[in-house]
């Protein structure tokens, strides 16, 4: 039982309150009303190396700067009274060197407010929106386009021969090809989705045709033989996006799953695929001050064996790949096209169960 959260809670009930507190994994820490730092747990103090009577010297909010992320987070949670999270934070706590961290916080009963950090390098990993080496991709897919675009016509043509004199049934499977050559063709046609200037037309659509086209390709292919799930929240609105683009997020990142569901090798292989609103999230922009709604979550699940941790932290790197004959380009393209919606990615990963989670902002 730890004595750092009693000044916060009393009673037998308040002491497994404290003891509970004290196993939360991330860094947390209990802000009063009058920005007082009341209450830290283990992990806390072995993020900042320091207990809390050295932390909790002077007041918590006097010590940081008036336009700190931190006591906006801190203040949304106060004075909305719901749990807030942002990404991207900078904490400059303690005298320690800042880090990154995505931050959440939560209003507590007596007004205190409950800060935890989630800091980036763990298994959760925020991305840049430009990642590095990116731009030498620009070339060779500018140079690739026009040799792409030519047999892609002769697809499309024989998919639609197949399409008159196939029977009833495999008619959706032709017109399906006709469908995938006319998207492909309009993808290599903004093969500059690498570079900053690359336009964006951002409507109004619905995520869960996206996914029920990713998965009904994935079916078809990458995924047959695996399970493949669905859990979907229903009133979710339309996210503010490019319809090819989201398409090519999620069947990237619903071939990359299927791929390590293969690899059990064991006829128990499932892919699932989430959504869900998530309320106060808000993900930091380019210029890292900016923070915009990004609520609706689309998460992609794997039983496989994980990534392995040696490429976690460069996972969307360009030219990073687990594969023995891959190139590397498709989670570098995926963070890309992420970000260029306004969005971001994370993951989680450990032997038998990695998920890839998108964050996406609604349309208004």
């Amino acid at each position: 039982m730890t004595e750092r959260a009693r000044p916060l809670l009393g009673s037998r009930v308040a002491d497994m309150k404290a003891a509970a507190f004290d196993l939360i994994p991330e860094p947390s820490l209990v802000i009063d009303p009058d920005g007082a730092l009341v209450a830290v747990n283990d992990a806390a103090e072995a993020l900042f190396g320091q207990g809390l009577a050295l932390l909790a010297r002077g007041r918590f909010r006097a010590a940081l700067p008036p336009e700190s992320h931190l006591v906006m987070l801190i203040d949304r949670a106060a004075n909305e009274q719901t749990r807030v999270r942002e990404h991207g934070i900078v904490v400059n706590l303690f005298g320690q060197p800042p880090f990154e961290a995505d931050g959440a916080a939560t209003p507590l009963d007596d007004g205190s407010v409950l800060l935890t950090l989630h800091v980036r390098g763990a298994l959760g990993v925020e991305r840049s929106s430009d990642p590095a080496g990116l731009r030498s991709v620009v070339g060779l897919g500018r140079m690739l386009a026009h040799e792409i675009k030519n047999p892609l016509a002769g697809i499309r043509g024989a998919a639609q021969l197949l399409k008159t004199g196939a029977p009833a049934e495999d008619a959706p499977l032709a017109q399906l090809i006709v469908d995938e050559t006319d998207r492909i063709r309009r993808l290599v046609d903004r093969m500059t989705v690498f570079a900053d200037d690359a336009p964006m037309d951002l409507q109004p659509v619905n995520i869960h045709q996206v996914l029920d086209r990713v998965r009904a390709l994935a079916a078809n292919g990458v995924a047959d033989g695996l399970g493949l799930k669905e859990s979907y929240d229903p009133s979710l609105p339309p996210v503010l996006g490019d319809e090819d683009q989201l398409i090519q997020i999620f069947l990237n990142l619903v071939k990359n799953a299927a791929e390590a569901a293969h690899m059990r090798r064991d006829g128990q292989g499932e892919i699932t695929i989430y959504t869900a609103y998530r309320h106060g999230v808000r993900v930091r922009g380019a210029d890292g001050r900016t923070a915009k709604g990004a609520p609706l979550e689309v998460r992609i699940q794997d039983n496989g064996p994980g990534v392995p941790p040696a490429i976690r932290e460069a996972l969307f790197q360009p030219f990073i790949s687990t594969k023995s004959h891959g190139a590397g380009l498709g989670l570098a393209l995926v963070a890309k096209l992420v970000a260029s919606h306004g969005g971001l990615i994370d993951f989680e990963s450990e032997p038998g169960r990695t998920v890839f989670r998108v964050l996406l902002p609604v349309a208004s």
